[in-house]
């Protein structure tokens, strides 16, 4: 009989050799500079995985484009005896090389039993075994986003790990949810505070002591007391907060909507801040993330005229693949996609006499555009108001590409619910938008709000905290 493909190695004193999978090429397509010292290998089953999916124009398509140029700019006129050895990996214009590539070129040694080669993984998990039959002073390990790909290989003996690098946390309930919370009195809480009336507001200076060491800017302060204050700036020594009304917030009006609680009044604040240019909002479904975003939006264009247009766009599994099979022009196609928009659109003019009719008035009033995500790469939208609905099924790389589009005065709100993320290789702590509330959390120009509770109805919140 043949030898079988379960091996058990012995890992301690081996230098380590990396194999990464197709997806991890496609969530990062610059993952092969985040390798330090250690070696890469990149099977030739990747390569015709990236060549199949680089066609077309959407999300994924760019990506494997993108990580094919990456391969490319490191191989680049090396000899087949050195790709087989490693191409030194430099990563920058003068920086010292550090670790290598190389491809794994197919064999098949006789006698060996292997799995079958009928499907892409199954030929991956083969090479890696072969590269550990000739290589066994090596550490090898695949790098894989995809659970089951990381299950089999751990059936035949691999090693295998999720791909890291962009993962900031890795305990969801950690992130910053833009509140901070205190029970009785905050101010009971703080030593020293130095208070001014500067433009017809009271800001606090505080001493950063240990009850305000993981503020930063934009987050809000509550208490049973019903203070709420807004943290302007934050440094080593100290903490500057705005001290805002809670009546005057819970009676912010945006296109006719009012907040039901605290903290969609505090994501109300941050929304209408023209300061503020990026917003974060997040919350289970039916926490008010779309229509409050959507209430603010019209507000900004139509009445206060701080921005020319709403650019309305949103991520979604299947819009890649259908869009281009939709008929009609781009923003008839989109239209199915972003029925949450119209539906909020009409819950804001629920009480109408017309209803329809004053959507329809709202919708040739406001300068209202649904864009496709595969569309929005390369463009540069100035000052515009960008909603990007559903992030959490975004990945890092991605959510970069959508809000570097963001021009001259435009400000960007993303709404997102990390329970409902529809992507099989990304879960709550790998997600976009987990990337980009961990990125931002210090930038003085922006917030996020992690809303609460499911004012939608008592069935939603029901299913909610039921099912």
């Amino acid at each position: 009989m043949g030898e079988s493909l379960l091996s058990v190695r012995n890992t301690q004193n081996k230098s380590t050799r990396y194999v990464l999978d197709t997806n991890v090429l496609i969530h990062d397509p610059t993952a092969l500079l985040n390798f330090e010292e250690h070696k890469i290998s990149i099977p030739m089953t990747v390569l015709e995985e990236l060549d199949s999916l680089k066609s077309g124009r959407n999300a994924v398509a760019a990506d494997c484009r993108q990580a094919i140029r990456e391969l490319d700019k490191i191989l680049g006129r090396a000899s087949l005896d050195d790709i087989e050895a490693g191409v030194p990996i430099k990563r920058g214009e003068k920086s010292q090389a550090q670790g290598s590539l190389s491809i794994i070129m197919r064999e098949t040694p006789e006698g060996v039993s292997t799995l079958p080669t009928h499907l892409n993984d199954n030929k991956i998990l083969n090479d890696i075994y072969f590269l550990q039959r000739q290589n066994p002073d090596e550490h090898i390990v695949l790098i894989s986003k995809d659970i089951n790909m990381r299950l089999k290989a751990k059936g035949c003996g691999i090693e295998a790990e999720d791909y890291h690098n962009d993962q900031l946390v890795t305990d969801i309930e950690k992130l910053n949810k833009g509140f901070l919370e205190f029970s009785g009195s905050f101010w009971e809480q703080i030593n020293q505070v130095d208070t001014q009336q500067e433009m017809g507001r009271t800001v606090h200076r505080l001493e950063r002591c240990s009850v305000l060491s993981e503020c930063s800017p934009n987050q809000f302060i509550l208490d049973e007391q019903e203070f709420v204050g807004r943290v302007l700036e934050v440094n080593d020594e100290d903490v500057l907060l705005l001290h805002l009304d809670q009546h005057q917030l819970m009676e912010t009006e945006a296109w006719g909507l009012k907040p039901r609680d605290i903290y969609q009044a505090c994501a109300l604040n941050l929304l209408l801040d023209p300061d503020v240019h990026i917003v974060n909002l997040t919350g289970s479904a039916g926490s008010g993330k779309t229509i409050l975003a959507l209430a603010a939006a019209i507000e900004m264009t139509v009445a206060n005229k701080l921005y020319r247009r709403i650019i309305a766009t949103r991520s979604t599994q299947g819009l890649d693949e259908d869009i281009g099979f939709l008929p009609g022009t781009e923003a008839e196609k989109m239209e199915p996609w972003l029925g949450a928009i119209t539906d909020n659109l009409e819950a804001l003019h629920c009480d109408d006499e017309d209803c329809s009719g004053s959507v329809d008035y709202v919708l040739n009033k406001v300068p209202l555009h649904f864009k496709s995500l595969n569309y929005i790469r390369g463009r540069s939208f100035q000052h515009s108001l960008i909603l990007i609905d559903e992030c959490q099924n975004l990945t890092p790389h991605q959510i970069k590409t959508i809000i570097t589009r963001a021009g001259s005065g435009s400000k960007v709100i993303c709404l997102g619910n990390l329970a409902q993320i529809d992507t099989p290789y990304l879960n709550a702590t790998s997600s976009g938008l987990t990337y980009l509330s961990e990125r931002f959390k210090g930038f003085q120009q922006g917030g996020n709000i992690q809303l609460q509770g499911v004012p939608r109805s008592i069935l939603a919140e029901y299913a909610e905290s039921h099912l």
